[in-house]
């Protein structure tokens, strides 16, 4: 009665750097305490590839070797790799605490999507005590590398979504490689936490923009490097896929097109997003998402692609989303929710992943520009509170 509300820790390592929200459970209700982020790009995804097993093949001459003919250095082993990482990613992961003043010692962190092999199993019905066992000789089957060098995480999915249901069941399997289990539990020791759980971002993300909504829905993350997509159907993160297409892309393409550079980029974007007055002449939102046509076709063909990926897996025929949302640091890009209602005939817009959250009110407009950046960090925090 007279103890401190507990507090829930949510840490996301993404590509352009570690995201922390921090919510304390008052009278059931999640209310922000702090958050904090860094701005410098991270190798997340790459120490993810080096964590499966036999990523150590993927080595190769390193940069200074490169520039020095017939010297013999290379890229040290991927343990060794993933060691040095340790060390660094838990200082970051310590100053961002310390800044924000963070109060709890325990945390959920998220997995990278390219880090999960994520399948949708149907086997047969039978003992639930045999469960566990047909769906480690699925994997087995399945994964690009031992199951025995793997986690797996697997979830039964209700009864009805299964052709011939009363004698099948699906179950939604996650696996991933033990060694980057082991890299994140020492990256929070380094850092004075203890991990309490690993999630995909696609549950955070579910969590903190979805919700209990029973509908269709398809989860959009536009990140600094790749682009993630997630069809949702009750609340559970049926598929996904992952595109290499982001902000850094996007960037790069404004930056050939209008000859501007690095800050003058963002600020453009920023001032088309908010409706600003100080824009070249002739330029709108219109007009700037013509020129990400050829950046952002791709991403259309794969999303088309994904759908058609949902109906078949799932046994939904027919069915198709019922909205889009959006959300990711890259997300916030002028006329994209328009452009998208276009191309899919579906209502399309920026999720809040504040919605559920109390804070205060004169937070609001730094929050709301935050909150496509920090959607996974806040569904992670969300776990322990809803």
């Amino acid at each position: 009665m007279f103890g401190k509300p507990p507090s829930f820790l949510g840490v996301d390592f993404g590509a352009f750097g570690v995201k922390v929200v921090e919510l304390k459970k008052v009278k059931n209700r999640p209310v922000l305490h702090t958050y904090g982020y860094t701005a410098a790009p991270t190798d997340i995804h790459a120490l993810a590839r080096l964590a499966r097993p036999g990523g150590a093949k993927a080595e190769g001459e390193s940069p200074a070797a490169a520039a020095a003919p017939g010297a013999a250095a290379v890229l040290p082993t991927a343990t060794a790799a993933l060691a040095q990482a340790e060390e660094r990613y838990g200082r970051e992961l310590r100053e961002v605490c310390r800044q924000a003043q963070v109060l709890t010692k325990t945390a959920v962190a998220s997995l990278p999507v390219t880090a999960v092999f994520h399948a949708l199993l149907t086997i047969p019905l039978g003992d639930p005590k045999n469960r566990r066992a047909q769906i480690e000789a699925e994997a087995e089957k399945l994964l690009p590398y031992p199951a025995a060098e793997a986690t797996l995480d697997y979830q039964v999915l209700p009864p009805g979504k299964a052709e011939n249901a009363d004698k099948t069941e699906q179950v939604l399997l996650n696996a991933v490689p033990r060694e980057l289990v082991t890299f994140y539990t020492r990256v929070f020791a380094a850092a004075g936490l203890k991990l309490a759980a690993l999630e995909t971002e696609a549950v955070a993300l579910v969590r903190s923009l979805v919700g209990r909504d029973e509908a269709v829905v398809l989860l959009l993350d536009l990140g600094a490097e790749r682009t993630n997509f997630f069809m949702v159907e009750g609340g559970v993160p049926v598929t996904h896929q992952s595109v290499e297409l982001g902000g850094r892309q996007i960037a790069a393409r404004l930056e050939s097109v209008l000859g501007i550079k690095g800050e003058a980029v963002e600020q453009l974007r920023r001032d088309l997003f908010v409706g600003g007055a100080n824009l070249p002449a002739g330029l709108n939102r219109s007009k700037f998402i013509e020129l990400l046509a050829p950046v952002l076709q791709p991403l259309v063909k794969e999303i088309e692609y994904g759908m058609v990926l949902y109906r078949r897996e799932s046994g939904a025929a027919g069915r198709a989303p019922e909205k889009i949302i959006l959300t990711g640091g890259a997300a916030e890009l002028p006329g994209l929710s328009e452009y998208l209602a276009e191309q899919f005939r579906l209502k399309c817009y920026l999720g809040d992943p504040w919605g559920r959250v109390i804070y205060q009110e004169g937070l609001k407009p730094i929050l709301d520009d935050l909150g496509p950046r920090l959607a996974v960090a806040i569904g992670l925090a969300l776990r322990g509170v809803v």
